[in-house]
């Protein structure tokens, strides 16, 4: 192979291979996940025991809740989500956990349920408009609608001229 050849052929082989890496960079090059809310382990749980463990025993093991829920204080929900960046600074999804704590009026811990992202559903986004009846308006209205609130003394008068109010809100 002459020396002309083989200089673009090597720079077409390093082209090549950095293009197919930069596709899938190792480890040590992508981000380290990233944990959002409350993240609570396994082992956290099981150290909590309905009918025996409090409200104290729960946030002291676990933390504050991220909600409470919103008309039974008795509710707890510890929401978490780790993520990590891939392709074009788009996140994917690792992990999705939901622990809710249900204690009795009294403060003791009554039940504990998990929910994983298995257990997520599809909702679909409704697109049409809700209709507000009133709020339609004929090109008459539109055109006309202002006719009679427009007061040119008022401008040069300063606020509240010309609209029978003494200017104090």
């Amino acid at each position: 192979m002459t020396m002309s050849l083989r200089r673009p052929l090597m720079t077409a082989a390093l082209l090549l291979s950095l293009a197919t890496t930069a596709c899938s960079a190792p480890d040590f090059m992508r981000h380290s996940p990233q944990t959002r809310g409350n993240k609570v382990d396994d082992d956290q749980i099981a150290q909590l025991v309905p009918g025996i463990s409090t409200r104290n025993d729960a946030q002291a093991l676990l933390g504050s809740p991220t909600v409470r829920a919103a008309f039974d204080d008795n509710r707890w929900l510890y929401i978490s989500e780790v993520t990590r960046e891939e392709i074009a600074a788009t996140n994917s999804v690792r992990d999705q956990r939901v622990v809710t704590l249900t204690f009795e009026p009294k403060g003791t811990l009554k039940s504990i349920e998990k929910k994983t992202g298995d257990d997520a559903f599809d909702v679909t986004v409704n697109d049409r408009a809700t209709v507000a009846p009133g709020t339609e308006s004929s090109i008459i209205q539109q055109l006309l609608g202002n006719i009679g609130r427009f007061n040119p003394g008022a401008a040069q008068n300063g606020p509240g001229a010309g609209r029978g109010v003494s200017g104090n809100y």
